[in-house]
């Protein structure tokens, strides 16, 4: 502001307006303007008491025209926001449009350069940020750090980035930082637990990051945050409730922003000129270089991170659990026909009446568990080696095929000698037919089958029949005897003594040789 005041006290004391111009750092213009307009009102210095003020006495000099005059429109400021977060609209657009509009209602619009003034001035009101005491032990803030480290292979020379995650206890700003070689969920979990470990406790609230690594923004809208089922799970195992900073909103977590920036001139920066050529020999550098930052003292406040953490903040943390929290994957998977999904290459079973449908998947490094509608429906210990492999459950399985498991060579074999001796011959011989046993379960299986339709007294004697025949008789035959000779095998005795098998041969006198 032009310095009212000093120019007519300046000028009393009979300076020149090139001195009084220096002196008060204006031009020599607005010297002689102001002295011009004093003489027009006939003010002199002294000044009376209500002109004591520099803003007084330029309301006075010069003032200001009433922009907000009937004839003149004030842009809609809701309206003109909200638009301009369209793609493609600007300012000059907007003010093009307000123009047209005053012209139809016969107002006076503002120019384009008092338009952005007021929009910039509202602007201003709404950015105007409030200090929010944070009380010891309430919450926690953490973020990835912009600037990455770095490792090099030893033998290749290939150099690695390394992200540094960044964990703050809003209160006394005590931090926790790790390199980790991604940013992916399963670092993003391990290093909250490392954190918590640090910390040595847990605070009620913990405000991540609006990353996908903590929000399923797919099912996520302005009004609700929906978090990812893994670092939920995480949030009840320590008891906490996770807050997630909004999108371009860093001033909802300034001490992890604020200790992201100083940890890249304390840490990353420091450590720039070094080599490291594994991930624990850079995070073992880290681990030094964090100890000195949270002992460090404060500027502009006595004491250090450490000193205000050990004595106000740390005493008000709870508990940590028992165990520590064990990161766990979730997956979609469909239920195949052979009531079984597909995890890592591996095949693990759910019940049957669940086939075709898309159930939740819980991956542990020990254990598959499956859930449907949020209720477990099956648990595997997680297979390991060869891929391909099975983990299936009997009572998973349909009760026919539960039967099928069942079957074997010996089952078949009894069942068989309850029938008859023959019976047991041909079942005996059909299982020693092929190369693998499994292959003539089917074979067997149809041959005991007959004997519900025909009668055990039958299929004995077609058995019987048969080997006659042949000492390896097949199903088939079986059957063929049973279809074309029901009847008659129905009137032979029951217990015939077994004729041993001879074959047709013809006499002497049939080749003309003598008896």
């Amino acid at each position: 502001m032009t310095k009212y005041r000093e120019i007519l006290r300046l000028k009393s004391l009979e300076f020149s307006e090139r001195a009084i111009a220096n002196t008060c750092h204006v031009s020599r213009n607005t010297v002689s303007k102001v002295l011009r307009r004093a003489n027009e009102l006939n003010i002199s210095w002294p000044l009376p008491d209500d002109l004591m003020t520099d803003d007084v006495l330029e309301e006075m000099f010069f003032p200001k025209q009433n922009t907000t005059s009937a004839n003149r429109r004030m842009p809609d400021y809701a309206y003109i926001r909200k638009e301009l977060l369209r793609n493609g609209v600007s300012k000059k657009l907007l003010w093009i449009e307000y123009c047209e509009e005053c012209r139809m209602n016969n107002e006076e619009p503002l120019m384009y350069s008092r338009f952005c003034y007021y929009i910039q001035k509202e602007e201003e009101k709404r950015n105007a940020t409030m200090h929010i005491p944070r009380k010891p032990g309430q919450q926690i803030e953490v973020d990835w750090a912009g600037d990455p480290a770095h490792i090099i292979d030893p033998d290749t020379g290939e150099i690695t980035e390394v992200w540094l995650f960044v964990g703050v206890l809003s209160y006394s700003q005590y931090a926790y930082v790790e390199g980790f070689l991604d940013e992916r969920q399963k670092n993003w979990i391990k290093a909250h637990i490392h954190m918590y470990d640090f910390f040595g406790g847990v605070t009620p609230i913990l405000i991540p990051d609006n990353c996908s690594t903590a929000v399923n923004h797919h099912k996520s809208d302005w009004y609700t945050v929906a978090l990812n089922t893994t670092y939920h799970e995480m949030a009840e195992h320590y008891n906490t409730a996770i807050v997630p900073a909004r999108v371009r909103k860093p001033k909802d977590k300034p001490n992890a922003e604020g200790s992201v920036n100083i940890i890249s001139k304390w840490i990353t920066a420091a450590l720039r000129n070094e080599q490291f050529f594994s991930l624990a020999e850079l995070n073992a550098a880290i681990k030094e270089k964090l100890r000195a930052f949270n002992a460090n003292s404060f500027q502009k406040k006595e004491g250090s991170r450490q000193s205000l953490f050990l004595g106000e903040e740390m005493p008000l943390l709870a508990p940590l659990p028992a165990t520590p929290f064990e990161y766990a994957e979730w997956k979609v998977a469909t239920v195949q026909f052979n009531y079984h999904i597909a995890v890592d290459k591996m095949y693990y079973s759910v019940p049957y009446q669940y086939i075709k449908n898309k159930v939740d998947v819980r991956i542990t490094d020990t254990t598959i568990e499956i859930f449907y509608k949020h209720n477990r429906i099956a648990s595997h210990r997680k297979l390991t080696g060869r891929s391909g492999q099975y983990s299936t459950v009997v009572e998973h399985m349909p009760e026919n095929h539960q039967k099928y498991l069942e079957w074997n060579g010996d089952r078949f074999r009894q069942w068989a000698r309850q029938i008859g001796t023959n019976t047991y011959e041909v079942v005996n011989a059909i299982l020693t037919s092929g190369r693998v046993e499994q292959q003539s379960y089917r074979g067997c299986m149809g041959l005991l089958k007959l004997a519900e339709k025909y009668s055990k007294a039958k299929l004995e004697a077609a058995c019987k029949k048969a080997l006659t025949y042949t000492n390896s008789p097949s199903y088939k035959s079986i059957k063929n005897i049973l279809i074309t000779t029901a009847d008659s095998l129905e009137t032979e005795p029951e217990h015939e003594e077994p004729v041993k098998a001879q074959g047709i041969t013809r006499g002497a006198r049939y080749y003309g040789g003598k008896r």
